[in-house]
């Protein structure tokens, strides 16, 4: 698709990049973006998986190599407290769609209330509330709301961890929206909520690799229906 609009078409190691031995390029997910690839649709695409499998670690590397600030925000922002990130997103190369805007932003919940102090010191003209003063769900609405609003790559790293149940299917609603203005999301979740959004691309992420699955086959999804149909059968394994 040389053509194509949406920000970044495919995601592949850059020129001289070579697997090494060491964190991050043992990671299964990691090692298979830097050998064959990635190619993103438009729209929006999950990562899911379990904890450790690379979700986070690939979505934090596009958006700071697309050039978001690795604490979150837009392509504008130059937020910086401790530099925590991996060197992946030096070593990634993004083939961007022709014409494809430029403009993007970074959710990433671990860090918000650093963004929201940086938002307090650097005021814009958007009226943005006190966000130290809302709770962290109403921050991230409200972030929501001020800046899920142009065309542009939305990287998002586990925005669920903020969100109740009825904020998460708000959110399912803003990333259609999104995508339905011709935007392109890039989102690591655990949440079978966030990731029903139909039409959406799934990507399982784990020890095999990176692999497109289905909703209903999402492993994720398996295990929260069995627990809430029966919590003991695993409370008591723990409890």
């Amino acid at each position: 698709m040389p053509f194509a609009t949406h920000p970044v078409r495919r995601v592949a190691a850059a020129e001289g990049v070579s697997l090494s031995g060491s964190w991050p390029h043992t990671i299964p997910a990691v090692r298979q973006v830097l050998t064959d690839g990635l190619d993103l649709d438009p729209g929006v695409t999950f990562l899911v998986g379990e904890n450790g499998a690379g979700k986070s670690t690939l979505v934090e590397a596009i958006a700071i190599a697309f050039g978001m600030s690795p604490e979150g925000g837009s392509t504008n922002a130059r937020l910086t407290t401790r530099a925590t990130e991996s060197p992946l997103s030096g070593q990634l190369q993004l083939t961007r769609g022709a014409g494809a805007p430029r403009w993007g932003f970074f959710l990433r919940a671990e860090t918000m209330h650093g963004f929201y102090t940086y938002l307090e010191q650097n005021p814009g003209a958007s009226g943005d509330p006190n966000f130290h003063e809302l709770s962290h769900g109403e921050g991230f609405l409200e972030i929501l709301r001020s800046r899920f609003n142009s065309p542009g790559l939305y990287c998002l790293d586990e925005p669920e961890s903020a969100l109740s149940f009825s904020s998460s299917l708000a959110l399912v609603g803003v990333l259609a929206e999104l995508a339905a203005g011709g935007a392109q999301v890039l989102c690591a979740t655990h949440s079978p909520v966030i990731a029903a959004l139909p039409d959406a691309t799934i990507l399982e992420v784990g020890e095999w690799g990176i692999r497109r699955t289905g909703w209903e086959d999402l492993q994720l999804v398996q295990n929260w229906k069995a627990y809430l149909q029966e919590p003991a059968r695993y409370l008591r394994h723990v409890l």
